[in-house]
């Protein structure tokens, strides 16, 4: 696969992605449309540009790893993984089908790339952090990337996984917040607020950056700025768009668990169309 810091490049990845993402759930007719357009730009940007991986080389011990603790935004790792070459992008078609590889949420023993096993809400960042701290015991200088959801950033579990982070001064940890502000049952604010996300995460310890999470170059610039905390993890606060890049989908929390019917599928995909075509 190829790597770049090109950002008309890196776009077309993620144009690309976002059209396989709702022919994989149309297909499937199941699955969370969503949560999974607003988190593409942070997997792209990772897996093309900034993570330390590689198909051919598989799970081999000295590399960066990626958990998706917002686990029922599969079809986004899946369609990244398929894009970066782990398997045959045929196979997207399959999604949630019987004996298929791609289950509703990610399965570390049923598809190539996907590092760990995730889905409940919460324990996501437990886990990153028990591989980062097995990178440590294994002497090996390597990141370790999360992605969390902002609704799930409401979960117990998260705060304990924060105060273990700090403990243990996990400097390789990188966590994405995907904070498009809305849940399967409405806004953050009217059903838990989350906020305020910068003083609660620098009080649990945490290295701050505070981004547009559809912006390839912040995206770049948080990363590169928590690369350099060798002590402190780091939380990258993503401002995003729940359905990003469908105009009937954004912002509307609706689209957290439906798949789009026919007619709805043809109008996405012509807003998704490259220019002039």
């Amino acid at each position: 696969m190829n790597f770049t810091n090109d950002i008309d490049e890196l776009k077309e990845i993620s144009r690309r992605m976002r059209i396989d993402i709702l022919k994989m759930l149309h297909k499937s007719g199941s699955g969370h449309p969503g949560g999974s357009l607003s988190c593409v730009d942070f997997l792209v940007a990772l897996y093309f540009s900034k993570l330390d991986h590689s198909p051919a080389r598989g799970k081999r011990d000295k590399r960066d790893k990626f958990v998706l603790s917002k686990g029922h935004a599969a079809p986004a790792l899946y369609s990244v993984l398929a894009e970066a070459g782990y398997f045959d992008k045929d196979e997207l078609w399959t999604l949630r089908q019987l004996k298929s590889s791609l289950s509703g949420h990610p399965h570390a023993l049923s598809t190539p790339g996907v590092e760990i096993t995730t889905g409940s809400l919460g324990q996501g960042l437990s886990q990153a952090n028990g591989i980062a701290l097995a990178d440590r015991l294994n002497g090996h200088d390597s990141n370790v990337y999360c992605v969390i959801g902002d609704g799930e950033n409401q979960e117990g579990q998260i705060w304990e996984a924060a105060m273990t982070a700090a403990h243990y001064k996990l400097g390789g940890m990188i966590v994405f917040l995907d904070n498009n502000d809305l849940q399967i049952d409405g806004h953050l604010r009217d059903v838990m607020s989350i906020y305020p996300i910068k003083e609660k995460w620098e009080a649990f310890g945490w290295h701050l950056e505070e981004i547009d999470g559809h912006d390839f170059g912040q995206i770049f610039e948080a990363i590169e700025n928590a690369k350099k905390e060798k002590e402190k993890p780091s939380l990258i606060w993503g401002h995003t768009v729940k359905g990003k890049g469908v105009s009937f989908m954004e912002g509307l929390a609706k689209w957290h668990g439906v798949v789009p019917s026919d007619e709805e599928l043809k109008t996405a995909l012509k807003e998704l169309a490259p220019a002039g075509k």
